[in-house]
């Protein structure tokens, strides 16, 4: 008795009930992938823009909730809480090392995109950046911009291009070299001229500190206290909180996906059971020419299993596919706008493609144990003779 080749013709007889079942466990893991896809790259990409924004220390105005802690990685506007002067006093610290941040937004082509008001000497020295076109800045008066990479490729924008912003002209003065960063999606221009601008006076929307001895980290937030009236939080705090609410978006839509699977789960055990009803002759002339209960038993959790790896193969490659094609809308979303579709392939392993497929292998498996049970416990009589 061939069994495999027995499963499988058994499982296709019904191909209208084998295409449902299938689609039903598909579904619910394609699903699981998708969100287990983008919550890692917006896991990864969060630990990436923590590092890549190059402070040990963040002063912010006091009363922050996380949602603006995240805006400081992302960066998108934040309101301007800050006076210069308390810029000064923190600057006035020995070794410690603070760079002012003005963001606010503006639109080019109807499309939003931040523009950074920054002391030019002070940010270049703190980023260490270099410009692949142009010049750099070179006033605090000037009324010029320099952008990054991508927003000079996403307009085809070129040194002594320009730009209108809240109805003021502004000449490209140059182009920075890509940093793989936030900054490379930014509009950069002097925080004097940005604070005009927007007529926001002398305040700033948040400081990035980097200190010189990281060992004497606590020592100098006291120190940021004592000088200041403001909030200080350390970049592993910030990292911490941040990716505390994406663990939670995480897990609460993995759970929404949790809820197809069991669908599924019962669709298969539905279909099983309905296949014991139909095929209730032929276990018994199975049983009849020498077949054992655990030879029965093993058919039909064959069967479920079956619908588990096909499923889950097929699940797999969708929610992949999803993800990528998805990723571009979501990071659209201010709370998300870390996702990058070239980063999503960092978050893809082979953990992940084989946990899956074998989770939903596990799942099919503990659907089918009650059906499979069920009919190896028929007798060969009972079977027989079932009309």
């Amino acid at each position: 008795m061939n069994i495999p080749k027995l499963v499988i013709k058994n499982i296709t007889r019904k191909k209208g009930r084998f295409v449902f079942t299938l689609l039903g466990i598909t579904i619910g893991i394609a699903s699981f992938v998708t969100l287990l896809s983008l919550g890692g790259g917006l896991k990864n990409e969060v630990k990436k823009q923590a590092s890549e924004l190059g402070a040990n220390l963040i002063v912010t105005p006091k009363g922050w909730c996380a949602y603006e802690q995240i805006s400081v990685l992302t960066g998108e506007q934040l309101p301007e809480a800050i006076p210069f002067d308390e810029v000064k006093k923190i600057s006035a610290i020995k070794g410690l090392t603070a760079v002012p941040y003005l963001t606010e937004r503006t639109a080019i082509k109807n499309n939003p995109v931040p523009v950074i008001g920054i002391l030019y000497e002070e940010m270049k020295a703190f980023k260490g950046w270099e410009i692949e076109k142009g010049d750099y800045l070179s006033s605090q008066d000037e009324k010029a911009v320099i952008v990054g990479s991508g927003i000079a490729q996403q307009f085809k924008l070129n040194p002594m291009d320009m730009l209108t912003i809240r109805g003021e002209g502004f000449h490209v003065k140059g182009i920075l070299k890509e940093t793989g960063s936030k900054d490379d999606i930014a509009i950069f221009m002097p925080l004097s001229a940005a604070q005009k601008l927007y007529g926001v006076g002398d305040k700033v929307s948040f400081i990035a500190v980097k200190v010189d001895d990281i060992s004497k980290t606590d020592e100098y937030i006291l120190k940021i206290q004592e000088t200041s009236n403001v909030a200080v939080v350390s970049d592993k705090q910030l990292l911490k909180s941040v990716l505390s609410i994406v663990g939670t978006v995480s897990i609460t839509l993995q759970l929404i996906a949790a809820v197809a699977i069991l669908a599924a789960a019962f669709g298969i055990i539905n279909t099983m059971m309905t296949a014991i009803s139909e095929r209730r002759r032929e276990i018994g002339i199975l049983q009849a020419i020498g077949a054992k209960q655990r030879t029965i038993f093993g058919i039909f959790l064959l069967e479920s299993g079956f619908y588990g790896i096909l499923g889950g193969f097929i699940g797999v490659a969708g929610g992949l596919v999803f993800s990528s094609l998805s990723a571009p809308y979501i990071s659209q979303n201010e709370f998300t706008a870390f996702l990058k579709g070239s980063d999503l392939a960092a978050a893809l392993d082979l953990r992940l493609v084989i946990g899956s497929i074998l989770f939903s292998f596990f799942v099919s498996i503990v659907s089918g144990l009650y059906p499979a049970w069920k009919a190896s416990r028929l007798t060969p009589v009972e079977a027989i003779s079932y009309e």
